[in-house]
């Protein structure tokens, strides 16, 4: 695996690998991102690639924030080179890590809302910085369910009423409610965050290759959500993404400063119940 990326940055030590994203200056999912996501996810089926896969970010405020509104129909066109027109979506990409015979654990410090939330909820694994991490999922608040599978993920992680708590409300979730929702695997200091996670990821990569890929299969077989249900999801996003309401919302929130680093991407989840009142 000798291939360079563009927006993440990677370390292999034995059957470990460290992929953080770095894509300034906030960390948007763009097409950038999601072409270098697609890339990464074909070199990490291939039967060399390391066991275990630990994902983080380079930026200390920003995981994944969300998708880059202004460019959707360039990382959609992106996401569809994973798996054809027929799939062009965020959804299938997303699900596409699932499946990866690999063990996938995101390491969350800072902000991951909308997809940002959902990439970390396709991975096997997640565990956050008890002080400094802040999960959301946006879009309701601006119009739109979301499209590439919190709503399948986070209904069997959750149960309903709290699925629907954190999908109707687009509410701000720090780690400690986020685990004890089930919508992470645990909640640690910020200080030990980092040994937890490399820990738990090298007592992982010295197990069999084939009982790890056999193992995480059964459970996909299980728990996964069916390729027809997360293209629905991506159906209803693009579809209310396009509307009259969401697009007047994201447009106040453009003018208030919208993919900047400002207070309004820090307290984005508390920001959207200021938008004027919907129709």
């Amino acid at each position: 695996m000798n291939r360079s990326y563009e927006t993440i940055d990677v370390r292999v030590d034995g059957q470990v690998m460290t992929a953080r994203f770095d894509a300034p200056p906030m960390n948007l999912i763009g097409p950038e991102v999601v072409r270098d996501l697609v890339s990464l996810i074909d070199d990490l089926s291939q039967p060399d690639a390391p066991r275990v896969v630990i994902f983080t970010s380079a930026d200390g405020d920003f995981f994944f924030p969300h998708v880059d509104l202004t460019k959707v129909a360039a990382y959609t066109a992106e996401a569809a080179k994973a798996g054809g027109p027929g799939d062009a979506s965020l959804g299938m990409l997303f699900r596409k890590l699932s499946l990866l015979p690999v063990v996938t654990i995101g390491l969350l410090r800072g902000r991951a809302r909308g997809a940002g939330s959902e990439f970390l909820l396709a991975c096997d694994m997640r565990f956050a910085s008890r002080e400094k991490a802040v999960l959301c999922q946006i879009e309701v608040g601006v119009g739109t369910p979301p499209g590439a599978g919190a709503i399948q993920h986070l209904t069997r992680l959750l149960g309903r009423g709290r699925a629907l708590e954190v999908l109707l409300t687009s509410a701000d979730f720090d780690a400690d409610l986020a685990e004890r929702y089930g919508w992470i695997n645990r909640a640690l200091p910020d200080a030990e965050l980092d040994a937890f996670v490399a820990r738990l990821a090298a007592r992982l990569a010295g197990f069999p290759r084939a009982g790890l890929a056999a193992a995480k299969a059964a459970v996909n077989a299980v728990a996964l959500p069916t390729p027809d249900a997360v293209r629905a999801d991506a159906a209803l996003f693009q579809e209310h993404v396009r509307s009259e309401a969401s697009q007047r919302r994201t447009a106040v929130l453009f003018d208030r400063g919208l993919q900047t680093r400002g207070p309004l991407e820090l307290t984005l989840g508390d920001a959207l119940i200021e938008l004027p009142p919907a129709d």
